[in-house]
């Protein structure tokens, strides 16, 4: 088939990697003439495994194409994939320009008949109002679909190329038909291709991240307590884990959510259904949670300190959001670097693959960046566990405490074993754990 995804970001370049690598014919399309031209360098403006081979490998073989005109783009395409941001409004709501301002120069540009895919996220309505905006600049039909991606920074390609579910929201059973031969390939496992109303797609996506991010929330707000009473989370995360209701998905406490997804979505569904008069109470409780959680091992640290750090120098271990990828959107270890400067604590920080993301947003101004994790240690008076990679689980705990002046740990992600640490001669805090 021959398909365009117009904005070349993480959603966007993934998507058209995968496409291409299933053989059909994808325009990448992007008004950011900087990325494009990196893109047919092959440098690939996001970190995400797999994704540059791919590219690469897709290039080569002439399935896939990266340009900035729009005109190129719509003309040489039967379905054209809107991949654009949709960050949040100062009152939480998607900001839909982006959105709607790709869907005029579609409307504009068009030479037939289309088939356009909203796969940004966007709020319940979206579909309704691309189509409005197509029209107006043209007589050709086009048909819209919902088709939101469901992607896990960090393992992107696995996801899209072998999707747990697809959904796809149309109200026409011929461009439904034309979608499940377009994703016949990733579901050969028999996993689902889901086929309903455009509305229902639209909610779906941030029904999702909203359960999900709800029992994050959850199991934050029961570790605190377990802090409080002197349980240990990690036992009880076993003990309900093990129920197939509920699973072991999710329920790892620590110091809260971050990224692109969780906090945007729960925003933008919460503000939605205040448009249609309705509140969603509990979801406004898992937005709370997660604000006050992040912040969650500055009164452990404070109270160590007899609350004064401002002699102090504190070594973060994890930047981004999440292992496996570069985005600090949303990150905790933001809000915690503000908070120890707010009390005059000095800071120094290693991240395995956001060191050049955290220098683009400044934080390099007044925090001391480190290509190295153990170098970071030096002089440290303690050391602020905040990302899970893989590379902090299995530390030398010997080298960390010669390098350290004092040897403390506040882990944020409960990922060492406290007794074992303990053990070696640490003072070792973690979240709802004795």
């Amino acid at each position: 088939m021959k398909l365009s995804v117009i904005g070349s970001g993480y959603v966007g370049l993934v998507a058209g990697a995968c496409f291409a690598e299933t053989g059909n014919q994808v325009i990448c399309m992007d008004r950011d003439e900087k990325k494009i031209e990196k893109l047919r360098n092959g440098i690939i403006p996001i970190y995400e495994p797999g994704l540059d081979q791919m590219v690469k490998r897709n290039v080569e073989h002439n399935r896939l194409f990266f340009t900035t005109d729009i005109k190129d783009t719509v003309n040489n395409s039967d379905i054209i994939f809107i991949a654009v941001g949709t960050p949040p409004d100062e009152d939480g709501s998607a900001d839909l320009t982006h959105v709607l301002d790709v869907a005029k120069s579609i409307g504009e540009n068009m030479n037939g008949p289309k088939i356009v895919v909203n796969k940004s996220t966007v709020p319940v309505g979206t579909a309704v109002k691309v189509k409005e905006t197509i029209l107006k600049e043209t007589n050709f039909e086009v048909n819209i679909v919902s088709n939101p991606e469901f992607l896990k920074e960090g393992a992107a390609i696995e996801d899209f190329m072998y999707p747990d579910r697809v959904v796809i929201g149309t109200s026409n059973p011929k461009v439904g038909e034309l979608m499940q031969e377009l994703y016949a390939p990733f579901v050969r496992t028999g996993n689902p291709i889901m086929i309903m109303d455009e509305l229902s797609a639209e909610i779906t996506k941030y029904a999702a991240n909203s359960m999900l991010a709800t029992k994050i929330s959850f199991m934050n707000d029961l570790a605190n307590f377990c802090d409080r009473v002197g349980a240990d989370i990690e036992k009880v995360r076993k003990g309900i884990g093990s129920d197939k209701r509920i699973g072991y998905s999710f329920i790892f406490p620590g110091v809260g959510y971050g990224g692109s997804c969780f906090p945007k979505d729960v925003k933008a569904l919460i503000r939605t259904a205040k448009d249609f008069d309705y509140e969603l109470k509990l979801l406004k409780a898992v937005e709370e949670v997660n604000e006050q959680q992040k912040k969650y091992l500055i009164p452990k640290i404070l109270g160590y300190y007899n609350n004064n750090l401002s002699d102090k120098t504190f070594t973060i271990w994890g930047l981004s959001f999440k292992p496996k990828t570069d985005d600090m959107r949303e990150a905790p270890a933001r809000t915690i670097i503000g908070e120890l400067h707010k009390y005059g604590a000095k800071i120094k920080a290693h991240d395995p693959a956001a060191l050049h993301e955290a220098r683009r947003l400044g934080l390099d101004k007044n925090v001391e960046l480190f290509d190295d994790n153990y170098q970071a240690l030096e002089n440290s008076d303690g050391l602020i566990l905040v990302t899970e990679w893989l590379e902090y689980r299995e530390p030398s705990f010997q080298k960390i405490k010669s390098l350290m002046r004092k040897p403390v740990i506040f882990d944020g992600r409960n990922i060492y074993k406290p007794t074992k640490v303990r053990s070696l001669g640490f003072d070792y805090f973690a979240i709802g754990r004795p």
